[in-house]
Formats: C-alpha cells, sequence, structure tokens
C-alpha cells in the first residue's frame, strides 16, 4: 500500500488522479525489457512489420533489433499436432488451437490464480480484483438499481401520481433504450482513445442526479425525458468495464471470464435490491416529508448511485498503457504490459491516435471480417433471450387475486417478490460461469443456460397452466442472461489482435442489439397484454433458440482462426500423411527449441 505522500504525488492539484509515465521516452514511445516482448511472438512480428513501413521512430528500431540478439531471447517450447487422425469430435474443444495442453493443464476452476502466475502476478492481480472488478460490481449495482426501480416505482404508485395509462411503461422503457442505444456511438472511438477512469465516473454521476431528479416529475412526458437521459448516461457503462478488462486480464486462462461473471453479479444484485429496497420504502416512508414512496424509491437509488460514482475517480486504474492508478507500483504496471502482451493483446498507437483509428485499411478489415457481423448477430439474440426488463413478472403478481377476488399481495410484499427472480438469477449465473470453467468450454456453458431458458418461457407462452408450473416458469426467468459475461469476454478473445477490431466490435455489436430493445417490446411486450403476452414469451423463447444456432457458427470461425494462428499460440500444426518432407522427425512430441537469428523470419 503506497503512503499517502506518494499517493497525493499520482494526483493532478492534489483533486484528481494523473496518468502515470512509465517507461517512455519522449514521445511517448515505451521502453521495454528484452524479455518483456520476447514472450510473444505476435509482438515481434507487429514491430518489425511496423518497421518495414518506417512510419515509427528508433524506438522502434531498438525493440526490434533486441531480438535479433540471440542471447537475449528466450527459448519457446512448442507443442506439435499431427492432425493426421484428429478426431471429428475434436470441432468440440474450443481451446484445441487456442493454447498448448500444458496451458490447458494449469487452469484450474477451483483456484484464485493459475499455476504459472509468480508471486508478482498474483500481488497484481488481487489488486486489479479490489481495484476494478470490484468496483465494477457495485457500479453494475447501481446501475440497475436504477433501471430496475421503474418497475417497482410502477406498481408502487407511480402509474397513479403522473397519470401513466396504456403502454405508457413500455414507452418509458423505449424512450431509456433510445438514450442508451445513441450515446453508445461515441464509445467507438471513446474506449479506444480517452481515459475511461475519467469518463465513466462522470457518467455515473450525471445519470444519477437523472435519476434523483425524477421524483420531480408530475407527468408522463416529463418521465419520458427524465429515463432518456439516465439511459444515455448509462450508455457506455457495459461496454466499458468489458473493454477494462479485456486490457487487464488475460483471455487465454479465463482470467477475463472470471472477472466478467463478478462484474454481472452487480446486475441481479440491482435488481434484486432494488425491490427489496422499493418494498421497504413502501412500508415506511410513504408521506415522509411530503413525498410519496414511489418519489422516494428515485431519491434514495440517486443517492446511492452518486456516492458510488464519485469513487470511481480514484479508484478506476485506466489501463496498462495509459494507467492513472493511485495504487499500483510502476514495477505492476510493467509487468500488467508485459501480461498482456504475452497474451497477444497490443496497445494504441503512440502518435496520431485519431488519425490511426480512423485509418481506411484498418476498417475496412473490420468490416470485412466474418466477426462483426456474426457477433452482432449473436449478441441481438442474447439481448432479446429474456423477459426480465419487461416487467412481466412484477404485473403477473400485481394481477394475482385472492380466494375473495381482491389484490393477493399489495404494495411492499409486492415489491419484494419482485426480488425473488434475480435473486434466482445469481444462482443461475454462478452455475452457468461455474461450468464454463470447470469444463473449459465456452459453448457448452452458452448453450446449457438456454436451454433453461427456452424451457421457461414455452411454459409461459403456452401460459394455461397449473399456478406451480408458471411459478416455476418465472423462477427461471433469468437464465437467458446468466451467459451474458462468458459471450463477452469470448468477444474479448476473438478480437483480441488488434484493439480497434475489438473496441469497434464491442461497441457495435452491443449498440445494434441494445437498439433493438427499443422497437422490440413496442411489438411483443406491449404494457396492455399484461400479464398475457401472447407473442412476449414465445419470442423469447425463439430468441433463445437463436443464440444456440449462432454459438455453433461462432464456435466454428473461432476455431478456424485460432488454427490459422497456432503457430503464435504455441502449436505447430501439421498432417504426418502430407506433411513428411516439412515437418522434423521429432515434431510426434513438444521439444524446446531456441530462435536463432537466422529463424527469426521463419519463426514469425
Amino acid at each position: 500500500m503506497p503512503s499517502l505522500s506518494t499517493i497525493f504525488s499520482r494526483m493532478k492539484w492534489g483533486i484528481i488522479p494523473k496518468r502515470r509515465i512509465v517507461d517512455e521516452d519522449e514521445n511517448g514511445n515505451f521502453i521495454y525489457e528484452k524479455d518483456t516482448l520476447a514472450t510473444s511472438l505476435p509482438a515481434i512480428s507487429k514491430l518489425i512489420e511496423k518497421n518495414k513501413k518506417k512510419d515509427y521512430d528508433e524506438h522502434t528500431e531498438t525493440d526490434v533489433e533486441s531480438y535479433s540478439d540471440s542471447d537475449s531471447i528466450q527459448k519457446i517450447k512448442y507443442e506439435y499436432r499431427d492432425e493426421k487422425d484428429r478426431k471429428w469430435w475434436k470441432f468440440f474443444d474450443e481451446y484445441e488451437y487456442r493454447i498448448t495442453k500444458d496451458e490447458k493443464k494449469k487452469i484450474k476452476w477451483f483456484k484464485y490464480f493459475n499455476d504459472e502466475d509468480t508471486p508478482e502476478e498474483k500481488r497484481l492481480i488481487v489488486k486489479l480484483d479490489l481495484l476494478l472488478t470490484f468496483y465494477s460490481v457495485a457500479v453494475y449495482w447501481v446501475k440497475y438499481l436504477d433501471q430496475a426501480n421503474i418497475n417497482s416505482a410502477y406498481v408502487g404508485g407511480l402509474k397513479e401520481g403522473i397519470g401513466m395509462t396504456g403502454d405508457n411503461l413500455v414507452l418509458a422503457q423505449t424512450y431509456f433504450s433510445i438514450g442508451n442505444a445513441v450515446f453508445q456511438l461515441p464509445f467507438i472511438y471513446v474506449l479506444y482513445g480517452l481515459p475511461l477512469n475519467y469518463i465513466l465516473p462522470s457518467m455515473d454521476i450525471c445519470w444519477s442526479i437523472f435519476t434523483l431528479l425524477t421524483y420531480k416529475v408530475t407527468n408522463f412526458e416529463q418521465f419520458k425525458i427524465m429515463r432518456f437521459f439516465v439511459g444515455s448516461f448509462e450508455a457506455g457503462t457495459y461496454i466499458s468495464y468489458h473493454s477494462l478488462f479485456a486490457s487487464w486480464y488475460k483471455s487465454s486462462n479465463n482470467e477475463a471470464i472470471r472477472r466478467a461473471s463478478c462484474f454481472y453479479l452487480g446486475q441481479f444484485l440491482g435488481s434484486m435490491s432494488s425491490g427489496l429496497i422499493s418494498g421497504a420504502i413502501e412500508r415506511t416512508m410513504p408521506g415522509y416529508r411530503g413525498l410519496q414512496a414511489w418519489q422516494w424509491i428515485f431519491v434514495i437509488d440517486g443517492i446511492i448511485s452518486l456516492v458510488v460514482g464519485l469513487m470511481g475517480f480514484f479508484v478506476l486504474p485506466g489501463t496498462p498503457t495509459d494507467c492513472y492508478s493511485l495504487f499500483l507500483t510502476d514495477d505492476e504496471i510493467r509487468l500488467a504490459r508485459k501480461r498482456m502482451l504475452k497474451d497477444q493483446k497490443h496497445h494504441r498507437s503512440r502518435h496520431d491516435i485519431f488519425k490511426e483509428f480512423f485509418d481506411w485499411e484498418t476498417w475496412k478489415s473490420i468490416l470485412t471480417s466474418w466477426k462483426i457481423y456474426n457477433l452482432i448477430i449473436w449478441n441481438m439474440f442474447c439481448w432479446n433471450n429474456n423477459n426480465g426488463t419487461s416487467g412481466a413478472y412484477s404485473l403477473w403478481l400485481k394481477s394475482l387475486k385472492d380466494e375473495n377476488g381482491k389484490q393477493k399481495y399489495m404494495q411492499g410484499k409486492l415489491q419484494d417478490l419482485t426480488a425473488l427472480t434475480p435473486g434466482l438469477g445469481l444462482i443461475w449465473l454462478t452455475i452457468t460461469c461455474f461450468l464454463g470453467d470447470y469444463f473449459k468450454s465456452r459453448w457448452f456453458a452458452i448453450i446449457f443456460s438456454q436451454i433453461f431458458n427456452i424451457l421457461g418461457n414455452s411454459i409461459l407462452a403456452v401460459w394455461y397452466v397449473p399456478l406451480r408450473l408458471k411459478w416455476f416458469a418465472y423462477c427461471l426467468q433469468y437464465w437467458g442472461w446468466s451467459m451474458s459475461p462468458i459471450l463477452y469476454a469470448w468477444q474479448g478473445d476473438i478480437c483480441r489482435n488488434d484493439i480497434r477490431s475489438r473496441e469497434f466490435s464491442l461497441v457495435l455489436m452491443n449498440l445494434i442489439a441494445h437498439k433493438s430493445t427499443a422497437w422490440v417490446p413496442l411489438l411483443v411486450w406491449k404494457t396492455t397484454q399484461a400479464p398475457r403476452y401472447p407473442i412476449g414469451y414465445a419470442f423469447t423463447a425463439a430468441c433463445s433458440g437463436g443464440v444456440i444456432v449462432w454459438t455453433f457458427i461462432i464456435l466454428y470461425f473461432y476455431k478456424r482462426d485460432e488454427k490459422r494462428n497456432a503457430k503464435n499460440n504455441g502449436i505447430i500444426v501439421y498432417n504426418s500423411s502430407v506433411d513428411t518432407d516439412i515437418v522434423p522427425p521429432e515434431a510426434s512430441k513438444s521439444e524446446q527449441r531456441s530462435k536463432p537469428e537466422k529463424d527469426q523470419q521463419e519463426l514469425i
């Protein structure tokens, strides 16, 4: 833990963190030790390619020259894979070409750290979990606290308080989605070129203020505007934290997936605690200081969010190459950069960031790749495979009658019960992510979750079933989204070799998928059709089926690319029946070989 004097020295004007300058020359280029990039074959390849283009300075040339020194270059252990008798079922082993068998064995689901982690790496990971992962859970918790409160407030007096009628509830949710989708677009550049440790807390504070001020609305028109701005300022939260996880944690050993899973706990905690907080307010605060219970819901949620937002300025670390952390040491920043290079993740350009970001050749390669289009379709199915945000469950609870024909669950109890399904969602999320980690299979965990999601929504689509079966179906409500952290972490791995491709794909797949939720609910989740929703549940089940189909499509393309990139992953793929002339005799087993200067280009 750094001293107070050290912390204050890392702050500008003693108020906000400033960028840490670690191993950079006067032009802002990084000065690496000789063994740093030598652990990453793609890093060597990229540096040599850039050097050939002669658009980088002497610093880059020095880096490239360091690879020609055979005494300083580390030995790389290749694993040779004979494809001659490869079994058909190996298609389902998604890590087949991504990591070597030795690396795969080191990944243990029951271990917090991986076997290959050094003591220094373990300290770094713990710090990152406290600074980034733990804080991300808090942010996502308050995000959904402020997003889900509309359903609790609606059944708790908001409808009558501002005169909402017809489909006003789903229309208000649509305004939120429109603002969220529109303001995600600038994040295509923001994720790449601007410091998120400033951007995210600022946006958090803004949406907190609009959440708090919602208590002042007196009609539906004002309410729509407030929801639009809350959605607008929440726009970059989800994608930004996934970008940060990909920037600090490895994708090859499930580090990123585990942190994304923890992050997603915040959503279910937010939805669950929103119901519990609303229930407590309904029982204790109606009329307090002249405000109705639904107004206090927005006031209290807004204050909580505001506190979390202010903390972000001092907690978020930025990225390894643009670090603003008050708590990481210089050596830990160096180590973080080295880890990401080893995981084949490269930093942005140090010069003309704006110009390089809009380089046409780069965008052409992104737009002509299979990745962007398939990821968008995949994520659209994901965003529409859940009925949780529709308010279907809370409206069904409100429609239930007792034996006397009166409303069964009154204010307070009604809000408490809305916490049931997201509470179970915490369990479904844990199971799904555990299975992905245990079996080292992201595709299996995704499909496993969707089977239960289809089951629950199919029961509700039929509708005319015993009451207990309906309760069972609603309890499966959050199986649909339990696979989201796996999907987004996988996207970071798929696009890891180009930071622009990674950030652009992340934003666009999220933006278009989220944009679909702005108009789809108007067609399938009309408030006037509650709680039956004759189209909604069937549509959600169909989207869940779409997730399953597209997961296999993604798996096919992913494995194709990883096979092409196998050498950079430490794997030599050959077929002994046709490659006998070019494969060394000893290729039947892994061997230790060094990289002499004369073989430099061959290795790349």
